[in-house]
């Protein structure tokens, strides 16, 4: 993923959902090519690169 995807995510309040390591993630904020994620399956934080994040369309 790259900063202009998670921008026009963000923007656009787009339902898409997004993985960082095979866990569901949402974007909590970004920083140059830094995003903070929060972990949808726990309270878990995290600063991760935003080309570690991607995502799954759910018709394909």
């Amino acid at each position: 993923m790259d900063y202009n995807r998670v921008q026009n995510i963000l923007m656009n309040k787009e339902k898409v959902d997004i993985f960082y390591d095979e866990r569901p993630v949402w974007i909590q904020g970004v920083n140059e090519n830094i995003a903070k994620v929060g972990f949808v399956d726990n309270f878990e934080e995290k600063d991760v690169y935003i080309n570690d994040l991607y995502e799954r369309n759910l018709y394909n």
